[in-house]
């Protein structure tokens, strides 16, 4: 079965098309500037040039309809017709308490993903908008809503209750809910298979680190903890995300600068992380070569970030009996993968608990490995992300 894997954002779409017989990516894409003057296609098909198509995009159905166009196209598409596609799985961000897994769309499915507008307002209703578009386009196929949120339900109430009056959380459901799902959940099921197990077997913790950045405790498979919250805000400091800070300094920067709700929320999420420490960019590529060059505030910045997450990795080895239990530390996403020297400075830091890290073995970007030395009391594993296959595969054993 072919499945089409949609992300929509509020004014991009990425896509992939996957054979999953052997799963096989067919083609990828990027829209960019849906709704914005000077709209943008990247469609590449696998086996065939890149092609760029550079045309003014009203809405999200606009854009479905010509990524659809440039699936099937003669030249530069990957399939004859739309009717070789069998299923369409989505990201959706944000499915509350209501989806503890990926699920077959439908009214109630559409009606619980907009309950949680409130908590998601800038994802899920690009997401509805994807949704709403393909049953324009495809009525007859089957669609799936894969939840960003869904893995981390697992979690136990003492992992996710905030200390706030308990009826915050009966009332308006705030709690930590946790995201990158999909990819934590993708790299539990790999690391599995690594080590030998079953992954209802597997205890690891799990770090997706990039521009967005989260770590996970996984025990026998399923979430345990989670550092994201109630939004992608919470945990390590990020790209442009601050991460934890004292909420008190929330009403003295109001006060003292003068912002309002939504200037706040935007010097926290837009303005602060390694971007805010820095002053150089959110981008971790120019991070290092700002170091490099004697930048001492870029240091800083990656300092800070690789002392966080050490500091959450030892938090979450407190979940699991004794460090014999712990299968594997798991490097995934960006920086994850591809900075061998991040991945090491976070080791080193670990090393009071007997973590080793080979530095042969670590001296690599973007490959499936161990790279651990054979003491050390937990394995390292490096493991590329595919959240787009994780996608195609709920998809495909939820419509079969």
């Amino acid at each position: 079965m072919k499945i089409l894997v949609i992300n929509c954002g509020s004014s991009s779409l990425k896509y992939q098309l996957i054979d999953m017989d052997g799963e096989q990516l067919m083609a990828k894409g990027l829209v960019e500037r849906i709704g914005i003057e000077g709209s943008r296609v990247k469609h590449e098909t696998t086996g065939k040039d890149k092609k760029v198509i550079e045309q003014d995009l009203k809405d999200h159905k606009d854009a479905l309809k010509i990524v659809m166009d440039s699936i099937i196209d003669s030249e530069y598409g990957a399939i004859a017709s739309l009717d070789e596609i069998g299923a369409v799985g989505h990201r959706v961000v944000h499915g509350g308490e209501d989806f503890a897994d990926s699920v077959i769309i439908d009214e109630a499915v559409i009606e619980a993903i907009k309950k949680n507008f409130d908590v998601a307002p800038l994802h899920n209703p690009p997401n509805i908008m994807g949704i709403e578009a393909v049953s324009t386009l495809l009525p007859n196929v089957k669609q799936v809503a894969v939840f960003d949120t869904a893995f981390h339900q697992t979690m136990p109430a003492k992992n996710y209750i905030y200390a706030l009056p308990y009826d915050t959380y009966e009332d308006y459901k705030i709690r930590r809910y946790g995201f990158h799902g999909t990819s934590h959940k993708y790299v539990t099921e790999r690391a599995a298979d690594m080590v030998g197990k079953s992954k209802d077997q597997v205890n690891l913790v799990t770090c997706h680190l990039g521009n967005g950045a989260s770590i996970t405790a996984v025990k026998e498979g399923k979430s345990y903890d989670t550092t994201m919250g109630f939004t992608p805000l919470e945990g390590l400091p990020m790209g442009t995300r601050s991460g934890n800070i004292d909420p008190a300094i929330i009403t003295f920067l109001m006060d003292k600068k003068g912002l309002d709700g939504a200037g706040i929320d935007n010097l926290l999420n837009k303005e602060s992380g390694v971007l805010g420490i820095s002053g150089v960019s959110s981008d971790f590529r120019d991070i290092e070569e700002a170091m490099a060059n004697g930048n001492q505030r870029a240091e800083l910045a990656l300092d800070v970030y690789e002392t966080d997450a050490a500091k959450f990795i030892a938090g979450y080895f407190t979940h699991f009996d004794a460090l014999e239990d712990i299968d594997g530390i798991v490097f995934t996403a960006g920086l994850g993968e591809n900075s061998a020297e991040t991945r090491a400075n976070i080791i080193k830091k670990l090393s009071v608990f007997g973590v080793e890290i080979d530095s042969e073995a670590n001296a690599m970007r973007g490959e499936e490995k161990i790279v651990s030395t054979d003491a050390s009391s937990v394995k390292v594993m490096v493991i590329p992300t595919n959240e787009e296959l994780m996608i195609a595969r709920d998809t495909l054993n939820l419509v079969k």
